[in-house]
């Protein structure tokens, strides 16, 4: 998912990514805004990311809830997801992500938020990190 839209994660520490994305006329609705379910994909792939980032290893994740707050239109040169884990557990991570929009002079603002709650799989066939 994160080729199609041309994404590309950029900063990983333990409990906190950061994902970037050029603007795309592919990748927008009907107004020319970036379409929420971009939004909503590139911030799951924050939370993921982000609880990803402090399981052991050999293990994966997947996400089994999220919400999303869409909260201005996707208008922007690029954008910027930020995902951090707010609860981490042996089992269940719970994350949070923001999306910012950030214009052409680099004036950067919040369009969007997500708060996630992510499954640590271990020693399923097919499924490591």
């Amino acid at each position: 998912m994160m080729a199609t839209i041309g994404a590309k994660l950029t900063v990983v520490t333990p409990g906190i990514v950061e994902i970037e994305m050029p603007f795309s006329t592919t990748l927008t609705q009907q107004h020319g805004f970036l379409h929420a379910g971009v939004i909503a994909a590139a911030l799951d792939s924050a939370c993921g990311n982000a609880a990803l980032s402090i399981m052991p290893e050999n293990a994966a994740v997947l996400s089994i809830e999220f919400k999303v707050n869409l909260l201005s239109p996707g208008r922007g040169a690029r954008f910027l997801f930020r995902g951090s884990v707010t609860k981490p557990g042996r089992t269940i991570v719970v994350a949070d992500a923001q999306a910012y929009a950030i214009a052409a002079d680099e004036e950067t603002k919040l369009i969007a938020t997500m708060t996630g709650t992510m499954m640590t799989i271990v020693g399923r066939e097919g499924m490591e990190g």
